[in-house]
């Protein structure tokens, strides 16, 4: 019994100095990777693109999801101070905040997934359906969608009293707190699952372009064709289509931990815990709510890291070419 008190305080200090240190650097990271990924997508050479359009709405999504969730939660954990406690407006203003950025994130690389699905098609038909006016439509009807889906935060959210003693900014008790969990889970579960779809789906495509056969000289419109088709999935698209593999990558490794424990949570919530079992158990969620932010923050570094082209990119805005 004399090791749990210092347990506790142990989880607790390292869950302090994870949002004090690791937030702050989490922070500046996030908001120079955003920054910079912004400048290379929006650039002459790959904002004519369908794909880079997906990629500007996302990082745009990341500043706002680090800033509008990651931050009130940096400062609560981290230096025990709680925004969202000033007043019932900035407390639903957070919480739907944090609902929608955090989904819309996830929807511009779905989108972008299947953006890239349509470009390595063998069929000329797929693939002339990936167009800027078709990605600007889709985004801006998915972000107004996402923005009405979540309106319900701003009204069954409230200032309550934690099982600890603390008060906090939560869901209403009863069947809308049973509605955010569920949904919760479903999101954190589901999205992982169609990236991996997705990304499986692309690959398809593109080791079927390479089996295809090779086409007469005399058939010289589909030879123009298939030359177009691989001069633009081998060339142009090829920054983007490693980001989108390197974001796949990430988003699942980062993502998944939270949307397992929520599984957990959810099998085990009907059993009676002890205090500290439900501290672990906070300290545990805080632990992968932290890692669930680290790939709005760090797409620019592993960006730099796989690609010579983004490198020379970021060395050409650096020097102001």
């Amino acid at each position: 019994m004399s090791s749990q008190p210092s347990l506790i305080d142990f989880l607790l200090s390292i869950q302090k100095k994870l949002y004090e240190f690791g937030g702050l650097t989490l922070m500046i990271c996030g908001t120079i990777s955003c920054i910079f990924n912004l400048m290379v997508f929006t650039r002459r050479k790959t904002r004519k693109r369908p794909s880079s359009i997906y990629f500007v709405a996302l990082e745009i999504s990341n500043f706002l999801y680090i800033y509008s969730s990651f931050f009130p939660l940096m400062l609560q954990y981290g230096y025990n101070i709680n925004l969202t406690l000033s007043n019932l407006v900035c407390c639903r203003l957070s919480m739907y905040a944090s609902f929608l950025f955090d989904i819309l994130t996830s929807f511009y690389l779905i989108m972008a997934s299947i953006d890239r699905i349509l470009i390595t098609s063998s069929n000329i038909l797929i693939r002339r359906r990936s167009t800027r006016r078709l990605a600007h439509f889709v985004i801006i009807s998915g972000t107004l969608f996402w923005m009405l889906f979540h309106i319900h935060a701003l009204f069954f959210v409230n200032i309550l009293q934690n099982e600890f003693g603390i008060f906090a900014c939560s869901f209403t008790l009863g069947s809308y707190l049973a509605f955010a969990g569920y949904y919760t889970l479903i999101k954190s579960i589901l999205i992982p699952l169609l990236i991996i779809l997705f990304g499986l789906w692309v690959i398809k495509n593109i080791r079927k372009l390479r089996r295809v056969a090779p086409v007469p000289v005399s058939s010289v419109t589909r030879n123009r064709d298939r030359t177009r088709l691989a001069t633009r999935i081998n060339a142009h698209n090829r920054l983007l289509g490693r980001i989108l593999l390197m974001d796949t990558i990430v988003y699942i490794l980062f993502r998944l931990p939270i949307g397992i424990f929520l599984m957990y949570e959810q099998i085990i919530q009907n059993y009676i815990r002890t205090t500290e079992q439900k501290q672990i158990e906070l300290f545990i969620t805080l632990i992968c709510t932290f890692s669930a932010y680290i790939p709005s923050s760090i797409g620019c570094y592993l960006n730099l890291f796989i690609s010579k082209t983004f490198r020379k990119e970021i060395k050409n805005i650096i020097l102001c070419k």
